[in-house]
């Protein structure tokens, strides 16, 4: 059982597999930063100052002023804001995802088409033959 286990772990696909998922979350944590460090910034400039992060509604009983102070007493919250960011990174990973699937096309695509690009090396013309034929039949 214990070889029939390594034999599963070492076959390709669980291989590539990890290697995905660890790729997927290094992936991640860069598109959250993007959102978080560089886009955020920019729609508070363009919305004069609002703090996103804390866009939030209290669904329980009291006033907070911020969504860590609510969360902090347990209070059920409706924190819009979340949603707005899941939204804005699946957006920004489905367009680098969809650069990369078009990249590595067009590289594919590339690469089928050099080989029959190369010309076929050129016989001989037809008065080359002539000639050959003629020379072949004088020697006889």
């Amino acid at each position: 059982m214990l070889n029939e286990f390594k034999d599963f772990i070492v076959k390709g696909n669980v291989m590539d597999m990890a290697v995905r998922i660890i790729i997927e979350v290094a992936f991640t944590a860069i598109v959250k930063s993007m959102v978080a460090d560089l886009i955020n910034p920019l729609i508070s400039l363009f919305t004069r100052g609002i703090d996103f992060i804390n866009l939030f509604v209290v669904l329980g009983e009291g006033e907070f002023a911020t969504l860590a102070g609510a969360q902090v007493a347990g209070i059920a919250t409706f924190a819009y804001r979340s949603f707005m960011m899941a939204g804005i990174n699946f957006v920004i990973i489905a367009f680098v995802v969809f650069m990369l699937v078009k990249g590595v096309k067009k590289a594919k695509d590339a690469a089928e088409i050099e080989p029959a690009a190369t010309p076929a090396p050129k016989g001989p013309t037809q008065e080359d033959l002539l000639v050959e034929i003629r020379d072949l039949l004088a020697k006889s």
